[in-house]
């Protein structure tokens, strides 16, 4: 048994002092995150380990877009799985600005003004499916002239090259990094979102545009078939927390997995579902290093990524 300590704050404490601070203090969630850290750490170091990185769109609308950039910018994950609605935040966020907003607001009023609520963010009409359709449509134009299926894939790195690329701040960009380093982004569920009514909008005149999902999934397949261990950080649930144990149970299942979640289990809600109950459906190995984080992402992703880069740059 390890005795309790107390975290010591000192002047210019750096982030990564106050995660492995956590490990000593016993606290509650405080620990989990120095685990979550620990884990996440040995699994970028498994060099024969597949790394799966999946997260619902909502933070891509706060600043906390910029770590997922970061993650990709390193390359710290050979695969994400997410939703539409992370092409449609990192998109509108290239060409128009979101707002600080309050969870409190009068959403009646918010309506009459064409201002969306996204928690405690401001989306104007403008910022969002406007822009959205003003900029896509052009492009789904040149995309349909070099072929008419795309997979969800093709379609971000297309996204990235043919569109991402030209803005001036294109480095802030998720679809970007996932392009530049060629790491795949799927989208399961592609027509739940902005960017999905766009396709639908353009399919209306073009009935041969096709989205091939199937493909997709062969590439996920063939990436999980033939991988000797795989891990995920996985942030919030849903289709891309499903996706990513769905396709693992047919490789014995994860061999590390970090789960950050604000739901909870007790509804068995697919989103609530801890770590361990996935042991059970054979999606994480019995022996499996994981753990279930509960917070909130925003707070806890810029905790925990800034200390595993600082323990992967220590000489």
């Amino acid at each position: 048994m390890k005795p309790v300590e107390d975290i010591k704050i000192t002047r210019n404490m750096k982030i990564s002092d106050l995660i492995a601070a956590f490990s000593k203090t016993g606290g509650f969630t405080a620990k989990k995150i120095a685990d979550g850290v620990d884990i996440l750490l040995d699994m970028i170091k498994d060099k024969n380990c597949l790394r799966f990185l999946s997260f619902p769109a909502c933070i891509c609308s706060t600043g906390t877009r910029g770590v997922i950039v970061e993650l990709l910018k390193r390359r710290y994950f050979d695969i994400v799985i997410t939703t539409t609605g992370t092409l449609d935040h990192d998109l509108a966020r290239l060409w128009r600005n979101y707002f600080h907003g309050t969870f409190m607001a009068d959403d009646i009023e918010l309506h009459k003004k064409g201002i969306n609520r996204l928690g405690n963010v401001f989306i104007p009409n403008e910022s969002y499916g406007l822009i959205l359709e003003e900029k896509l449509q052009p492009f789904l134009e040149e995309l349909y002239e070099e072929k008419t299926s795309w997979s969800t894939k093709e379609l971000i790195w297309a996204m990235g090259e043919k569109l991402v690329d030209k803005e001036e701040n294109r480095e802030e960009s998720i679809i970007y990094w996932s392009w530049k380093n060629r790491i795949p982004m799927y989208i399961p569920g592609i027509m739940d979102g902005a960017v999905g009514s766009q396709l639908w909008l353009y399919y209306q005149e073009h009935r041969k545009f096709n989205i091939d999902l199937l493909k997709d999934e062969q590439e996920l397949a063939d990436s999980v078939f033939s991988a000797d261990k795989s891990g995920a950080l996985m942030v919030g649930g849903g289709i891309s927390k499903h996706h990513t144990i769905w396709w693992n149970q047919f490789k014995d299942g994860l061999d590390y997995a970090i789960y950050i979640t604000t739901a909870v289990e007790y509804d068995g809600s697919l989103s609530g579902a801890q770590t361990r109950e996935a042991v059970s459906w054979g999606k994480m190995k019995e022996k499996a290093n994981h753990i279930t984080i509960e917070g909130d992402a925003t707070v806890l992703l810029p905790l925990m990524i800034p200390a595993v880069v600082d323990k992967l740059l220590e000489k």
